[in-house]
């Protein structure tokens, strides 16, 4: 049921309401959203304008008001970190709301509170929700409820082994994976616009019609031109895959599986079609915030509209900025924002439909008003076309920015500017005793990263290069590749090289010669050598490959390198150690692959080198790859198929065609908090909603920002749809083929309609760097070049970069300042760096010029082991082996261990049993939260888990438990006092209880769920038992399996209990000290009660030992100065609030 406010009842003020839970005071136009009335709504929200902080502000002010209740709220958006950020603003602020003496006044009744205590809003992708719905209601298309999610590269595979195996007539020159590639893109094509196949084949032919029978113009040959010939090709090949895209279809209904592509059209045509879903959407969703919605598609438009449109009951506010729009190559309309507010009507005062009401975040908490004044500049165009968005404008009192605008002769003097101007601030804030700043490199492609990153590495300045490739690509995860493929193909010439050459082995060009020819003799058949006598080699032996040549590879070699007189001395030793540990591999080959993995990442010692990786990169991508690693594992396991390394391998090769090499680990802004600052260099792409002090962004020449044309329009494209059959029509470029007087009339309609897409293709570019320039808070550098490395043409500035040195150099200093603004060439000039050579050494040294350093130090170490070990009564003669002084250095790793104190937040909620860990050992507590384990398999707590089955029977009460609400959870010794027997123990533990005096009486309540706060930490727990007791009052009784408590556990034990009696007393409403508490240890049918059990002011200063740095939640930025209580602090609940379970 909906928390409806009281007829006539006096809402809350925004701003009000944030000074009286001490969070941030909103704006005058955030206040205007979080107050807006209960209807549909569109927020235009500029770059850095707050949204988040917006909307979940909006969602508490609507649950203070008792105008919906936590759990009828919905959030949907891209991305999971996306989701999980906004999620967890909510929680906290409905924390600091349920603590608060505000809700006593707004609702006596205290069901506001209880509401904000328990409910939980639903926030999730757009993707996850869209699969939610397929289960609980895809029977009624039907979709299979428990279909299994493809993933692309697994959805690539399926594909291929359709056309691959495609027996059909089918013309085309194309390979099987460029026609892969085309039928999925397709199918995703037709389900996004939820598109029919066979209207597809009716237009691809009256295309063909109306091109091929218009009549001749005047002199021109019978055969259509060669540009209409394509045309009609490609429309005509495009209804050609049609039958392959159908089997596609039935093949992945067949195995019960669907791909992200069908999962959305699939919702999308169930909420349409099936008006009961979105009825009981509607019932239980009564507020519904819709995040990015500028990356919407169409198939996500139907979804959303058809769920929630027309109820006045249901309030959709939809927030997004057009100008951010820059994913219209996978689907996204930009349009959908400005259609909201009539794809979700509401209603006036005389119960007419009328548009959404509209509101403006255009403030910008982020850039400077030099940057502001830039970006608005250049966003000029795009509201002369109608956009209908207002300037962006600074938070009052924001500090002056930095921009440089810099147009430069060559591209060696622009990424020398570049990377001077960078290592220039930086030298500057070292200088002054600061940090230095949140640094990024934008690039608009991938090749410009490692010139750009080794102009920066060579001022000596910390580089990360994000997203050079997939994740496939990154270094450490190409080496555990290569490695697999060794251990199961010999042959894997191009792996083995990539080890040997590698930054570990680095094997010289001499060594690995001699390594090839070793690898062909030991191909030869013995009777067959490759010489004409013993002394003279046969040439044309030695030239051809013959039929021996893959009998072995260069694996082979490295088992049987031959005498090490053919090598140098360094490199026989290096492939002989690269031989071992290969060899130790192979013979791990049948493990489980993450085994298998992370025995690859060890031996290799890439887990060592990882760790050594400054900042918090380190492991990301291992991590990320051991991830893909277990899920396809899985997949295989659920697929009935075998997970082998082959298998693996071919999955791997999968993801270079389907997904680019995966996805890499995840984009974070390097700062000092989280490890270490250093400069980023990523694509415009990945910067999407991050921000840096100081941006970077070169290289805005004619072909690259904006990007030349890679492809053309659905005229040439086989992939994409007409523009008759998408779902966004309207807003793209018409073309009317009927009424063409001949074929040169059509090819003018037909070449204005190619024109007109490529404009679309601009204006898209055109918002990328308008994305790009907002990426900054303080400094940005602009620049350009004429010459490139190559070609004989220069370059010269983009529209782009023309329009930001005019808006500099005209803006008096308002739109920053032109550093440099080099003359074009004079005609006939040449390339200078054309001729230039460029000389690198092979293989290349990791150190660099840090070889020599590095060297010396590990000389002083070697030293020191040889004295050492050569030093008398070492104890060598007693330890040969040196097992005592390995033992020595691990008993001195567990002490250091013990004794460091890393910094571990504590989280937003803790179990009961992690209260008791708290009291009990702290240290140890944070250990397991910054490194949690598996906890080991231990029938001991199965036996207990059978146990407390068998008192839910006896109670007659069945409620799940999660892990840590188990019984025992919390008890220390459990362990400590098991029978081995098995069955035979749990017969003896129901035995000892129905001999207890518990086992005669009645509980008032079982399994009780509860979750309290606690100093603004949240503790959830489950009650054993509740009974009453004869003064009214009654006993909390928490089950112990477990042994007796040794007297010095029993004040944490009492934790436990503590928290229980607190939660019951307000549960029930008894006085706290009229509720007792006790634990029963079955097998001794023992009961203890501790005497002296923590109060609420207890457990909050228990929880208060932890510093309040290490209680306060990771991911909010700080507030500005003067802006009063941070809202991301959590301080708990004021000192006369006690902590209220629900």
């Amino acid at each position: 049921m909906t928390l409806v406010a009281p007829p006539g009842a006096e809402l809350v003020d925004p701003v009000e309401l944030a000074e009286r839970l001490g969070l941030r005071r909103p704006t005058e136009e955030q206040a205007e959203v979080i107050g807006a009335p209960f209807e549909p709504a569109l927020v235009t929200a500029g770059a850095g304008s707050g949204k988040t902080e917006t909307m979940a502000a909006r969602v508490v002010w609507l649950v203070a008001n008792g105008l919906v209740r936590p759990e009828q709220v919905l959030g949907l958006t891209f991305t999971r970190k996306a989701a999980g950020q906004l999620a967890d603003r909510v929680r906290r602020r409905l924390r600091v709301l349920a603590a608060s003496p505000l809700l006593d006044e707004l609702d006596p009744s205290g069901d506001r509170r209880l509401a904000a205590r328990a409910g939980e809003p639903a926030i999730s992708t757009y993707h996850a929700y869209a699969g939610r719905l397929l289960t609980e209601h895809g029977l009624r298309l039907p979709v299979d409820p428990g279909a299994r999610l493809l993933s692309p590269t697994a959805s690539w595979q399926l594909a291929h082994r359709i056309v691959s195996t495609w027996a059909a007539d089918l013309d085309t020159d194309r390979v099987p994976a460029t026609v892969t590639a085309l039928v999925q893109a397709l199918a995703g094509e037709l389900g996004e616009h939820l598109a029919d196949p066979e209207a597809l084949r009716v237009h691809a032919e009256r295309f063909a019609r109306a091109v091929e029978d218009a009549p001749r113009a005047k002199g021109q040959r019978a055969a259509l031109p060669q540009a209409l010939a394509n045309q009609v090709a490609a429309q005509r090949f495009r209804a050609a895959l049609l039958p392959l895209v159908e089997e596609l279809a039935a093949r992945k209904r067949a195995e019960r599986c669907l791909d992200f592509a069908d999962q959305m059209a699939a919702a999308a045509r169930l909420a349409e079609q099936h008006e009961e879903v979105g009825a009981a959407e509607r019932e239980g969703y009564r507020a519904v915030l819709l995040d990015e919605y500028q990356d919407t598609g169409h198939a996500q438009r139907i979804l959303l509209r058809s769920l929630f449109a027309g109820d006045e009951a249901t309030s959709v506010t939809a927030v997004g900025d057009p100008f951010q729009s820059i994913y219209g190559w996978r689907g996204a309309s930009a349009a959908n924002l400005p259609r909201f507010v009539t794809d979700f009507p509401r209603t006036d005062a005389d119960g007419e439909p009328v548009a959404a009401a509209r509101y403006g975040l255009l403030t910008s908490f982020r850039n400077p008003p030099e940057v502001l004044a830039l970006a608005n500049g250049i966003a000029q165009p795009l509201r002369a076309s109608g956009v209908p968005v207002d300037e962006l404008r600074p938070r009052p009192g924001a500090p002056a920015g930095d921009v440089r605008v810099a147009l430069h002769a060559d591209v060696e003097a622009e990424r020398a500017w570049t990377a001077d101007a960078i290592a220039d601030r930086w030298r500057a804030a070292a200088d002054a005793g600061e940090e230095p700043p949140t640094t990024a490199v934008l690039v608009r492609r991938r090749a410009d990263m490692s010139a750009l990153a080794a102009a920066l590495r060579a001022r000596d300045l910390p580089v990360e290069v994000v997203g050079l490739g997939g994740l496939l690509d990154e270094p450490e995860v190409r080496d555990v590749v290569s490695a697999l493929r060794l251990v199961v193909d010999p042959l894997a010439g191009g792996a083995a090289v990539r080890l040997l050459t590698g930054a570990r082995w680095r094997i010289g060009g001499a060594d690995l010669a001699a390594l090839w020819r070793r690898a062909r003799e030991l191909a030869a058949p013995a009777d067959h050598p490759a010489t004409v006598s013993d002394a003279v080699p046969d040439p044309v032996a030695a030239a051809l490959p013959g039929e021996h040549a893959e009998r072995a590879g260069l694996v082979d070699a490295l088992d049987d390198p031959g005498p090490a007189a053919r090598y140098s001395s360094a490199g026989f030793e290096r492939l002989t150690h690269l031989a071992r540990e290969l060899a130790m591999l192979r013979r791990r080959v049948t493990a489980p692959l993450v085994d298998l993995v992370a025995d690859v990442e060890r031996v290799l010692l890439l887990d060592v080198e990882t760790a050594a990786r400054p900042g918090p990169v380190g492991r990301a991508h291992l991590d990320a790859f051991a991830e893909v690693v277990a899920d396809f594992a899985a997949g295989a396991a659920s697929s009935g198929g075998a997970a082998t390394v082959t298998a693996l391998l071919a999955y791997l090769d999968a993801a270079e065609e389907a997904e680019d090499g995966l996805t890499p680990g995840e984009v974070d802004v390097a700062d000092p908090a989280t490890g270490g600052t250093r400069v980023q260099v990523l694509t415009v792409h990945a910067a999407k909603g991050l921000e840096w002090e100081l941006v970077a962004l070169p290289h805005v020449v004619d072909k690259v920002f904006p990007a030349s044309k890679r492809s053309g329009s659905w005229l040439t494209s086989v992939a994409s749809l007409p523009v008759h059959l998408r779902g966004d029509r309207p807003d793209l470029p018409e073309l009317e083929l009927d009424g063409a007087a001949d074929r040169k009339e059509v090819q003018e309609r037909l070449d204005v309609h190619e024109r007109a897409f490529d404009d679309r293709r601009l204006v898209e570019e055109r918002r990328l760097f308008y994305v790009a320039l907002t990426r900054a808070e303080r400094a940005l550098l602009v620049s350009g070049h004429w010459w490139g490395e190559t070609g004989d043409t220069p370059r010269g500035p983009s529209d782009l970069l023309a329009e930001v040195g005019e808006l500099a150099a005209a803006g008096d200093g308002r739109c920053g300042v032109v550093d440099t603004w080099a003359e074009p060439p004079a005609e006939g000039d040449t390339n200078p760096l054309a001729a230039a050579v460029h000389e690198a050494g092979w293989p290349v040294d990791p150190l660099g010029h840090r070889r020599a350093a590095v060297d010396e130090g590990a000389a002083l170490v070697r030293a020191a082991r040889r004295r050492r070990a050569e030093a008398p009564g070492d104890g060598q003669a007693e330890d040969p082996d040196g097992w005592a002084a390995d033992i020595e250095v691990l008993l001195a790793e567990r002490a250091a261990a013990r004794d460091r104190h890393a910094r571990v937040l504590l989280p937003p909620q803790l179990s009961v049993s992690q209260l008791v860990d708290l009291a009990a050992d702290p240290d140890a507590l944070a250990r397991r939260l910054r490194r949690p384990v598996p906890r080991p398999p231990d029938p001991r707590a199965r036996r207990g888990t059978e146990f407390h089955a068998w008192l839910e029977r006896w109670f007659s009460a069945t409620e799940l438990l999660e892990f840590d609400e188990l019984p025992g959870a919390a008890d220390a010794d459990a362990a400590d006092a098991a029978d081995p027997a098995g069955a035979a123990d749990v017969a003896e533990l129901r035995e000892r209880f129905t001999a207890s005096r518990w086992a005669t009486r009645t509980p008032v309540a079982v399994e009780v769920p509860f979750e309290t706060e606690v100093a603004g930490t949240l503790v959830r727990g489950r009650i054993d038992a509740v009974f009453a007791d004869a003064d009214g009052g009654a006993t909390v009784v928490d089950w112990k399996t477990g042994a007796l408590p040794r007297d010095e556990a029993l004040p944490a034990l009492a934790v436990q209990l503590a928290a229980y009696r607190l939660a019951w007393s307000s549960l029930s409403g008894i006085p706290v000290e009229r509720v007792r508490a006790a634990l029963h240890y079955v097998r001794h049918d023992h009961t203890v009660a501790p005497a002296d059990l923590l109060d609420a002011a207890g457990l909050r200063a228990l929880v208060a030992t932890v510093p309040e740095e290490q209680r306060v939640p990771e991911g909010d930025p700080a507030a500005p100065p003067g802006a009063g209580p941070d809202p991301d602090a959590d301080h708990g609940p004021p000192p006369d609030v006690d902590p209220e379970p629900r």
